[in-house]
């Protein structure tokens, strides 16, 4: 098994191509150990000293780290996940689920809110996968969008200019009502 790994533009976060699927939908994503528990391959991630952050994507594992060097951890990661695939255990439990968000907007607005979402699945969260995490759609009241980030969006140093000069003026072109994005 070959896994490639690519740089984010995130420092802090590597991204790992194991070349099979790594969720069939959804994202998974753990901030500690206690949230990685629910997967095997996350919670063996976390056993790696400096180990920080762990997203899996539909073909991709994104990991990030705090207080360590990449030259000493991308072996050790790439040990875990070559070793998780080969023994051909399940990322996920069957029996998780991928939870739809609880978005708030209000009902006036709910054909607005269906483009918004519509531009962020199609434009915005395919470009955001290449670079290792996601965004999703979390509310809209009085012309701001709401959205979390997630993965090596997450702390990320350009995800500032990445919601006010890229996500910001895509949705400002195709829908005026929206006055702002933030992050949540």
């Amino acid at each position: 098994m070959f896994i490639q790994t690519e740089p984010t533009p995130n420092p802090a976060t590597l991204k790992f191509l194991p070349g099979r699927s790594v969720l069939g939908e959804g994202t998974f994503e753990a901030r500690d150990a206690a949230e990685a528990g629910r997967s095997p391959l996350a919670s063996r991630l976390f056993e790696i000293p400096g180990v920080s952050g762990v997203f899996f994507g539909s073909d991709f594992v994104t990991v990030t780290k705090q207080d360590a060097e990449w030259p000493h951890l991308k072996p050790a990661i790439l040990g875990v996940i070559m070793e998780h695939f080969v023994s051909g255990q399940p990322v996920l439990p069957e029996t998780h689920e991928h939870v739809e968000d609880d978005a708030f907007f209000e009902a006036k607005d709910e054909g607005l809110v269906d483009t918004i979402r519509e531009l962020i699945d199609t434009r915005v969260r395919p470009a955001v996968a290449n670079d290792g995490g996601d965004i999703t759609f979390r509310g809209y009241k009085d012309g701001v969008v709401f959205l979390a980030m997630k993965g090596s969006c997450a702390g990320c140093p350009s995800s500032t200019a990445t919601l006010k000069n890229g996500i910001e003026n895509l949705l400002r072109h195709f829908v005026p009502d929206v006055v702002e994005v933030r992050a949540v």
